[in-house]
């Protein structure tokens, strides 16, 4: 039967030239090599290698093992690599989904260097707006969740990301942009533009209108935060977004954001959370994520783009 040590001491032979210096390269004796050459020589019936030759010479049987060494260790030692990353948490799988629907400014360069580090983690995005996400992550659905609500789960922990502001969103020439102060009754006059996800999930929602008993006039939803900026610009109603968002597109002079100081005198403030399940801290890749994540959380408390 050949076995891989057959094929690796004909390559050292090729290599080589020698018994001796072949012998030396596989750290066997040169009685070692010999040996293999003759169960070669016994299983095949002929001679495989010209051990008098100087260097030493490979018969047609012997050039045909060395192609099949050729093809096939290097196929063997790409798989103990990967084994070996495997084995050690460093490749794998991460899924997201985000309960944040515009966090992708903030989160794609931290995946991006992510990458450099870990090339064998394939990321990923589960896709569309998850009506219960942390049930969701609890049974393995996804394996990381960005969101403002931590729920207390059996086997889910959260780490908190950073603080931010959600601000409201208005057109350049609505009335409110010029008010001392905006009440509860005064956007419950107005068109609240928002993503299509329970309202109980909305910041706006379940710190302002829900407490105070009052829904807006009317709730329009679209799933792209650039359609929601042009649907307010043009004056069809109000937004609440978070400060990292606004700015970008208040900077660019298409809408203008006010403090929601009817909640607090700091404004909507709420803090950004990654869930994930316990367990997946054991896999040295996901760990490896955590830090990065962590890293990022520590340079400010509430980031702005």
């Amino acid at each position: 039967m050949i076995e891989l040590r057959h094929l690796k001491t004909l390559i050292a032979l090729r290599e080589h030239g020698s018994l001796v210096s072949a012998a030396n390269d596989l750290c066997l004796t040169p009685s070692a090599i010999s040996h293999q050459l003759k169960e070669l020589d016994h299983w095949f019936g002929v001679e495989v290698v010209n051990r008098r030759s100087r260097p030493v010479s490979f018969s047609n049987v012997g050039q045909r093992l060395l192609k099949l060494a050729d093809e096939i260790l290097p196929q063997v030692q790409i798989a103990q690599s990967d084994i070996t990353r495997i084995v050690h948490g460093q490749t794998g799988r991460i899924t997201f989904s985000s309960e944040c629907h515009s966090c992708f400014d903030w989160l794609m360069p931290l995946l991006n260097q992510y990458r450099q580090q870990y090339p064998d983690v394939d990321l990923d995005f589960a896709s569309g707006f998850e009506a219960n996400p942390h049930e969701l992550l609890q049974t393995g659905e996804f394996d990381l969740l960005i969101t403002a609500d931590p729920i207390a789960l059996k086997g889910i922990e959260y780490f908190p990301i950073f603080e931010y502001e959600s601000r409201l969103v208005l057109s350049n020439t609505h009335p409110l942009v010029r008010a001392k102060d905006i009440t509860v009754q005064e956007l419950a006059d107005e068109t609240l533009v928002t993503y299509p996800v329970d309202k109980h999930r909305l910041d706006i929602m379940s710190r302002l209108f829900i407490p105070a008993n009052i829904l807006p006039k009317q709730i329009r939803t679209t799933d792209l935060t650039q359609m929601l900026i042009q649907l307010v610009a043009s004056g069809r109603g109000i937004a609440a977004l978070p400060d990292w968002v606004v700015n970008e597109y208040e900077q660019k002079g298409w809408v203008t954001s006010r403090r929601l100081d009817c909640v607090s005198a700091t404004g909507l403030r709420r803090t950004l959370y990654a869930g994930y399940r316990t367990e997946e801290k054991e896999k040295d890749y996901f760990e490896g994520f955590l830090k990065q994540l962590d890293k990022f959380s520590k340079k400010r408390t509430i980031y702005y783009v």
